[in-house]
């Protein structure tokens, strides 16, 4: 094909890349650019294009004659069918929700999309992979939960077995394609005899024609449903994670393969915790008194209460550890650590006694420098006088 970009430049590596990173490269641009997410134009063919650059480099072979003679010594050596066989792109992108890997729901390889069928036989197609969001609050997270969902999927019919064919009768073999399900045609070419094989028009590739079809499915062998599902979601989970049921997701057609479901955790906000990885960040008031003079107060956990000891000229902002209080580690190693910034309240308002005993206080540290208070201790005194005279001004 003439006007073909450089398959690295496709793929925006460079052309030492290794393996790894020319599968981490197709996989976030077929995040991008498959037409199952993408409403962009010209995605489908954007699409294409990785696809196939991703099929040369990801073979040593190919891969090797590209970087010797370019586009060259693929186009004289591999027919279009020859670039994909043997790449399984329907594991690659199985994770992401679509299904077989082909656009639209439709079920059908990248191979079908550029050939009409590929080439090869792919018998019965495998069902869709579903996505079920289940939202959790921050205590779930950290203790775990076993929860039941309700799921709508398709499922084999069960009055026809997933045949698709009224009971007491049978489907027949497509006269057409002889139970293929394609049809095949040669070509012959300058580099040898090409071969494409395309669905039989007849029985739509499924290699059979149902003449009486169930009354309950319609033929289709399958029905909808709303199943009920037990999950188990483990302590210290994360924001995004997903739980993966093989088997639990659409039914195959004609007996094939169930896809997955995938049950991807969101965790909510909590109203005082916030989450970093393992550990948490608590902010908890003490007073100035507190502050000045050390005290053992309470701070909130998930798991109930628990003591801090607050030393005495602590000031506001600092944090404290306290170990273990976290979240548990997914890993099952422990758990992180709770940390609690202090925030020192000044009081909004104060009685006439109140504030001639701070008026007293503040003469006494400017005055009396010979005390016994400590330097650390006067200087948050100070402060904290000053404070409180501006806060009822």
């Amino acid at each position: 094909m003439p006007d073909k970009k450089d398959y690295y430049e496709v793929l925006g590596l460079a052309r030492d890349s290794s393996e790894k990173d020319i599968k981490g490269a197709y996989r976030k641009l077929a995040m991008k650019y498959h037409p199952d997410r993408s409403e962009e134009a010209g995605a489908e063919e954007k699409f294409k294009e990785i696809s196939e650059a991703y099929a040369v480099l990801s073979d040593p072979e190919k891969r090797q004659k590209y970087d010797q003679f370019g586009h060259a010594g693929i186009n004289s050596q591999y027919s279009q069918e020859d670039l994909f066989r043997g790449v399984n792109f329907e594991d690659l992108l199985r994770g992401f929700g679509f299904g077989g890997g082909g656009p639209r729901g439709g079920g059908e390889s990248i191979f079908d999309m550029f050939f009409g069928g590929g080439g090869r036989s792919r018998g019965p197609a495998r069902g869709r992979d579903l996505r079920y969001d289940i939202n959790i609050t921050l205590e779930q997270a950290a203790s775990g939960l076993e929860s039941t969902i309700e799921v709508p999927r398709t499922e084999n019919c069960g009055t026809c077995r997933g045949s698709g064919a009224k009971p007491g009768t049978s489907p027949s073999v497509c006269g057409n394609c002889h139970g293929s399900g394609q049809i095949t045609r040669a070509q012959n070419t300058p580099f040898g005899q090409m071969v494409t094989a395309s669905p039989c028009p007849k029985c739509g590739g499924k290699g059979q024609i149902i003449t009486n079809p169930c009354g309950d499915c319609g033929g289709s062998g399958r029905i909808r449903k709303t199943r009920k599902i037990n999950i188990k979601i483990p302590a210290g989970v994360e924001d995004g994670q997903h739980l993966k049921l093989r088997g639990q997701g659409d039914a195959g057609a004609q007996g094939a393969e169930s896809g997955d479901l995938y049950v991807v955790i969101n965790v909510m906000p909590h109203p005082k915790f916030q989450r970093i990885e393992s550990d948490l960040l608590l902010e908890r008031g003490i007073s100035f008194t507190e502050a000045a003079l050390g005290a053992e107060v309470e701070v909130p956990t998930l798991t109930g209460r628990a003591k801090m000891k607050v030393p005495a000229g602590t000031q506001t902002g600092t944090i404290f550890r306290l170990r273990g209080k976290g979240m548990p580690r997914l890993q099952g190693m422990g758990s992180g650590d709770l940390h609690v910034k202090v925030n020192i309240k000044t009081p909004s308002a104060l009685t006439d006694r109140q504030r001639q005993l701070l008026e007293e206080l503040a003469a006494e540290f400017g005055e009396k420098r010979g005390s016994k208070s400590s330097e650390k201790e006067k200087s948050i005194l100070n402060k904290i006088v000053d404070e409180v005279k501006s806060a009822v001004q």
